[in-house]
């Protein structure tokens, strides 16, 4: 059994091989699956180029650009918000008071167990009906609907995350720090988030990815944003008789993958750069004694002669 954990076993030989056999089987079986659908779909004409060629027209191309940039709008607003949220939440769910600690505790779970669809749909029926009150124009109820509805469902995610790289971190650094004189509110800002943002950033950005991809749930909700541009393309266009769907999928999924896969990207030179940065003071590197020495007898002849001269003069 290792040492490095105990409910960790390391695979002897026999298991090696097992688990390559394994390994192997299942790339042959998903690599079979994605050959028999783009058989499937090339017997259907789906790749013939008359299909593929609406995306040679400007309108649709500024459609997709629209629902991209949609997306990415709410994303960036939602993303921000929800971690200024988990961050207030975590905090609030470690205070010492106990209505704090209650209140945050109750908004977390209540928001994490109630699906992200309701939240929303629930947010923009009551946007809806405050339309006038609030000022809101055509589009908005549906934009800070989804927005919103993000932001609360995500934040509450964050807060946990972030409650667990706090609790994480060695409690001999908290009492340092309250040893120095810190209050509770430099520890915690100082002290303790960053190193909870740090440990736990591959979990928020996992989290992040998934506040992107949920931004599809606005389609419900005829906000336009990429998925429902697609649909909207895909129903109004027809080639040869038949609506595009399967082409305007297959664009609007690589649109997505592209965008999750370079926000991991962003946040892996995020970690990289976190890594190579220097902290802290650097320990000086101790000297040669003999040399040291030196410095101190030779300024001291030195003053001893000045000394000598003056009193000749």
């Amino acid at each position: 059994m290792s040492g490095a954990g105990v409910l960790y076993d390391v695979p002897g030989p026999k298991a090696k091989v097992r688990n390559r056999i394994y390994s192997v089987v299942g790339a042959l079986a998903v690599v079979a699956l994605v050959g028999f659908v783009v058989l499937r779909l090339n017997s259907n004409g789906d790749f013939a180029p008359a299909r593929w060629d609406i995306f040679n027209y400007a309108g649709v191309r500024n459609s997709i650009v629209d629902g991209v940039l949609a997306t990415l709008k709410v994303f960036a607003i939602a993303a921000v918000l929800s971690l200024v949220l988990g961050v207030l939440l975590a905090v609030a769910r470690l205070s010492d008071r106990r209505p704090v600690r209650w209140l945050a505790t109750g908004f977390i779970e209540l928001f994490r167990s109630i699906p992200l669809l309701i939240t929303i749909f629930a947010i923009w029926v009551a946007l809806l009906n405050n339309r006038a009150a609030l000022g809101l124009g055509d589009g908005e109820p549906q934009f800070w609907a989804l927005v919103v509805g993000l932001t609360i469902y995500n934040g509450s995610v964050q807060a946990e995350v972030l409650r667990a790289g706090i609790l994480s971190v060695p409690k001999g650094q908290r009492e340092a720090a309250y040893a120095l004189g810190m209050s509770k509110t430099q520890v915690m800002t100082t002290v303790l988030v960053p190193q909870a943002v740090r440990a736990m950033l591959p979990t928020i950005v996992s989290q992040l990815v998934v506040t992107l991809k949920d931004t599809s749930l606005g389609y419900v909700i005829t906000f336009e944003e990429l998925l429902y541009k697609a649909q909207l393309l895909a129903g109004n266009i027809t080639v040869d008789g038949e609506n595009p769907y399967v082409q305007v999928i297959i664009v609007v999924a690589a649109i997505y993958i592209a965008m999750c896969l370079a926000l991991s990207a962003l946040a892996n030179w995020i970690e990289r750069r976190g890594r190579r940065a220097k902290t802290g003071i650097s320990v000086a590197e101790a000297g040669d004694t003999g040399t040291a020495g030196a410095v101190p007898a030779a300024g001291v002849e030195t003053a001893a002669a000045d000394a000598t001269a003056g009193t000749a003069n």
